[in-house]
């Protein structure tokens, strides 16, 4: 499965989580209903993943920490925030080009309407 069709099913899903359960809730919880629906689904995950960084000969084994990676190709961060600011954007590219993945996908659930709430960031792709 390609980048972009893990990305339209991904945000599906999130569509249809952010229809059932509304705005308002921690990112906890839409993490976790987001991670059974990607299991019903039987699509893989890893979540809330530590991160190496290398930096010159050191390496960081837990340089940042990644809410979900789907399938080894999409890096989500979830959100549940008034507003998304450029530095969570920034955030995402940054981990994108550390891991050398091409598609992260920031959601923010704490908006009336959730396609006001997604940002597709890519590097490269």
């Amino acid at each position: 499965m390609t980048e972009n069709e893990l990305s339209r099913i991904i945000v599906d899903l999130c569509l249809k989580i952010h229809k059932r359960l509304g705005p308002g809730l921690l990112e906890s919880v839409y993490e976790e209903v987001l991670c059974y629906e990607l299991s019903v689904l039987g699509i893989s995950f890893k979540r809330q993943i530590g991160m190496p960084v290398v930096y010159g000969a050191v390496k960081l084994e837990s340089g940042f920490r990644a809410d979900l990676i789907v399938e080894d190709k999409v890096i989500m961060e979830l959100k549940s925030v008034e507003t998304i600011l450029d530095a969570h954007k920034k955030q995402l590219l940054t981990y994108l080009r550390l891991t050398h993945l091409k598609l992260g996908l920031l959601i923010n659930f704490n908006v009336a309407l959730l396609k006001d709430g997604i940002k597709r960031i890519v590097n490269n792709l």
